[in-house]
């Protein structure tokens, strides 16, 4: 079978003044590839999509797309406006809204007509459930879908944009990070549904498991080249590997990371209470690969000190309340331990709690009622999101590293404090520059250096990847793993999350409770759990609409026998439905204009009946 081209790059250069992006490079995308864009920060992954896009021209050479494709991206420009959400990602088909709009003046019922069944090939009958699936998807619940735009913040708003790229469908999408703004569970959903895409995809992320589950080639930009590799992402670092000729050098490196996993294994598999972990253990290590010691090697590496030991358990709380207004707290009844070898992440959805979780963990907030018992030796390093704001943009790595461990009342020399720096990348010379001169990634690794400058007993991290590429990633995973202290994290990236966690606590509903299972079970409880909650929002939808006044409230029998009428009426009129569609498919249907906007003035009135009987029905069989 011969697939035809969707993409043709030939001979591509640019320059961004006097640096060469791309130079001289040729590759060729096929129609229905999932293609995954990689390459290091700044290697020019996003110069290529816009270069794609026409937003930049090249400086030589060609870019063609197959005609009459269209092209679609997340767009970053969206206005502020008061528009309901649902009804922003249905505009976003410009043809679809246009041609409702049409429909509504147009006298001339043999246009109306062709209006209708252009509408009809684009699905723009089912347009509003697929649009509520894409957000639904993406996190928002069902009765925000007619909130204003506006009244979202900047995440969310990204993920309206990212609902609309996906509901129209183009034959080819761009997504330039497309899990950025997003929680684990509509990443989650988000890989399902890409891996799914019935076109072309070009997406640039730093995330491995989505361009492992969902890509089929990928297209490697280095050293002002493309080039193309089939396959996933651990197809590609191996096929790389290979022609690096560095299979023995990494083959070494990954037996002794084996062997420092395999030490944990054994030390636990014979403690009971220990037993998950050491499992835990067992699962990563028959999945380390080539791959692994592939990426861990290129990254910078990083070492958290390994703190002295402690009483366990460090923490205990004991049926906390926690929130930030009295009587009204965020979560309930808390009752949990941490101790010194815990590996635990917090699952749920953002505006659960996990942060604020978190931040009592931390000591940062207190409790409405119960209590939290830490021991009195304890040493926490803390690591949020946000704590790259909140750097001092004049200073340097250096001068702010001195002055956080003489706070500690640490008299410390320059050797050591450069040497803490040192630890997670920083050279002198990268040191003593300006922080505010440092890439988003290189001031996530100075906080790594901050936080953990007195070897703590137990990290926090909140959202700890957001700003670390794929390399990094890879890196911090085998830091923390080396690391024997204690971890609490959340975090977007499933991989991050499978390969650390020992340990998954659900913070849901009000509730922290331990999750029973692994990444994969949990994947599939967040699928029915999206899935009960929209069949509960429809219910409750239908209950609370008023009920035809020919439905009298009566005996549960009188009930039976209104809902055996109704079924008799909905499939009459589901008949009645299929007969006009294909009266009003035939050719010679307009002949009779008269005929024809009758026709089709029984067929809405039709669809509002049906649509009242099956809501009635829902109300009452629910």
């Amino acid at each position: 079978m011969s697939y035809a081209r969707m993409l043709s790059i030939a001979n591509l250069s640019y320059k961004i003044g006097g640096r060469t992006i791309i130079d001289n490079a040729s590759i060729n995308i096929t129609d229905g590839w999932k293609v995954g864009v990689v390459g290091l920060n700044g290697a020019g992954k996003s110069t290529l999509f816009k270069l794609i896009a026409g937003e930049l021209l090249p400086d030589g050479g060609s870019i063609n797309m197959s005609a009459n494709q269209r092209m679609g991206w997340v767009r970053q420009d969206i206005p502020e406006v008061d528009t309901p959400l649902l009804d922003m990602v249905l505009s976003a088909h410009e043809e679809m809204a246009e041609l409702w709009r049409r429909s509504e003046t147009e006298a001339d019922p043999n246009k109306l007509g062709d209006i209708y069944e252009r509408l009809s090939e684009l699905g723009a009958y089912a347009a509003p459930a697929k649009a509520s699936t894409l957000l639904t998807g993406l996190g928002f619940r069902e009765d925000q879908l007619q909130e204003p735009f506006s009244s979202f913040s900047g995440g969310w708003r990204m993920r309206v944009a990212l609902a609309a790229a996906l509901f129209v469908e183009p034959e080819f999408l761009l997504l330039d990070e497309p899990t950025n703004h997003l929680d684990l569970e509509a990443i989650m959903w988000l890989e399902a549904y890409l891996a799914s895409y019935p076109h072309t995809l070009m997406v640039i992320s730093h995330d491995r498991e989505l361009l492992n589950k969902c890509v089929t080639h990928v297209v490697h930009v280095d050293k002002t080249q493309l080039t193309l590799y089939t396959g996933n992402y651990d197809t590609f670092e191996r096929e790389r590997a290979m022609r690096m000729g560095l299979q023995q050098k990494m083959h070494e490196k990954q037996q002794a990371a084996r062997a420092h996993m395999q030490k944990f294994i054994d030390k636990f598999k014979a403690k009971a209470s220990k037993a998950t972990q050491a499992q835990s253990r067992v699962k990563a290590l028959e999945k380390m690969d080539l791959v692994d010691a592939v990426i861990a090697d290129r990254a910078v590496r990083f070492v958290f000190p390994n703190p002295d030991k402690i009483a366990s358990p460090m923490i205990s709380i004991d049926h906390a309340d926690i929130g930030y207004t009295e009587g009204q707290p965020i979560l309930r009844r808390v009752h949990e331990n941490i101790d010194l070898d815990d590996r635990i992440a917090l699952l749920g959805a953002n505006g659960n709690g996990k942060s604020t979780l978190m931040k009592l963990i931390a000591g940062r907030l207190g409790v409405m009622k119960g209590e939290v018992t830490r021991s009195s030796k304890l040493r926490i390093g803390y690591f949020s999101q946000h704590q790259t704001e909140e750097l001092d943009v004049d200073s340097t790595p250096y001068i702010e590293m001195m002055r956080i461990m003489r706070k500690a009342n640490l008299d410390a020399s320059e050797t050591q404090g450069r040497a803490k720096l040192g630890a997670f990348g920083f050279g002198k010379e990268l040191a003593d520059n300006k922080i505010g001169a440092l890439s988003g990634g290189e001031k996530a690794r100075l906080l790594f250096a901050f936080m953990s400058f007195d070897a703590p007993h137990l990290l926090l991290l909140d959202e700890p990847t957001n700003h670390l590429d794929i390399d990094a990633r890879e890196a911090l995973v085998q830091a923390l793993n080396a690391y024997e202290g204690a971890i609490v994290i959340v975090s977007h990236d499933p991989t991050m999350v499978e390969r650390v966690a020992d340990r998954l606590w659900l913070v849901k509903d009000g509730k922290c409770q331990d999750f029973h299972g692994d990444l994969e079970d949990y994947r599939k409880f967040t699928i029915q759990s999206q899935r009960d909650a929209r069949k509960q929002e429809k219910r409750s939808k239908a209950k609370n609409k008023e009920k035809p006044a020919a439905v009298p409230e009566k005996s549960k029998a009188v009930s039976r026998r209104r809902i055996e009428e109704l079924e008799k009426e909905i499939k009459r009129l589901t008949h009645d439905k299929d007969n006009m569609e294909t009266e009003m498919a035939h050719g010679d249907f307009y002949a009779n204009q008269d005929h024809a906007i009758a026709v089709q003035k029984s067929y809405t009135e039709l669809l509002k009946l049906l649509e009242a009987h099956e809501a009635e029905w829902l109300a009452l069989a629910g």
